[in-house]
């Protein structure tokens, strides 16, 4: 039901799957290490009332891949320009994980581009303390997300390692697609993801320095908690109580990947909250 498009920004191009239905905007932002088909199940799902853009962030997927150019700064510009181009001023948009907190920075900065917030289960939404750089390259290596980059001997060795992740738990028709989707042969015949390394780099630093939430943001905001997510506890759910103050907190089944493993609750969750509030 989509079609993937590209569009030239001013220094990348992006990479974008479009459904094109419905008019109300609707932005879908991946997490790391992801790309936009990930989307594809709730892009179905709601394509009868909303126009959808999901784009693959710089990075990942099939947009480009410059040498530098990974902080949230660049990002929200790639964003801003990707929405002139469709001639959007507003739009709802739905974030998971990494870009939930790029999402919640640039609601602060600009939030007269969003209609509604939706933040899927984000982390590290506070700065991190500078001691926690040293352990990157560890968590490099140990975080099993991060370890479906590479490098593979074979696609078959990559495929048996996607079907003990978390995010394809069932290995249903759609995560085998987002599997194959993301990942490319390399040189010498070796196999691993399509998402860069200097972009993980980037990324996890500035992860470190700047906080998601540092002022009250006042437009519609769900919170999606997957029951086997990331934020299990008061403590770490007391920054979006304390700085979004139209705030709804769903639970849905799952894990950090409640979109891919248990598609038909978190689609009606979003639904359910879009339909919540005037367009």
């Amino acid at each position: 039901m989509f079609v993937r498009k590209t569009v030239n920004l001013s220094n990348i191009h992006l990479s974008y799957l479009e459904w094109n239905q419905g008019k109300e905007p609707l932005l879908l932002l991946h997490g790391l290490a992801d790309h936009s088909l990930v989307w594809s199940s709730l892009g179905d799902y709601l394509s009868p009332n909303y126009h959808i853009i999901a784009p693959d962030l710089r990075g990942h997927g099939d947009s480009s891949k410059p040498p530098t150019g990974y902080k949230f700064i660049d990002y929200i510009d790639d964003l801003e320009q990707l929405m002139n181009y469709l001639g959007w001023t507003s739009a709802n948009i739905l974030s998971h994980s990494w870009s939930a907190k790029l999402a919640a920075i640039w609601a602060t900065k600009h939030s007269e581009k969003f209609k509604s917030l939706i933040l899927i289960d984000p982390f590290f939404i506070d700065r991190m303390p500078s001691i926690f750089k040293i352990t990157f390259p560890i968590l490099y290596k140990v975080l099993p997300f991060l370890k479906a980059m590479g490098p593979f001997e074979s696609y078959e060795e990559a495929e048996t390692l996607a079907k003990s992740l978390k995010q394809y738990q069932g290995w249903t028709p759609l995560q085998k697609e987002v599997f194959q989707l993301g990942i490319e042969e390399k040189n010498e015949g070796k196999w691993g993801s399509k998402f860069v390394v200097q972009a993980r780099n980037e990324i996890f630093e500035d992860v470190m320095k700047c906080a998601g939430l540092t002022e009250p943001i006042e437009m519609p905001t769900l919170f999606i908690k997957p029951k086997k997510g990331l934020n299990r506890t008061e403590w770490q759910l007391k920054p979006y109580k304390t700085y979004l103050k139209n705030l709804q907190i769903k639970e849905v089944p799952g894990n950090h990947w409640a979109f891919l493993v248990e598609p038909e609750s978190f689609n009606q969750a979003v639904k359910t909250f879009l339909l919540d509030f005037p367009s």
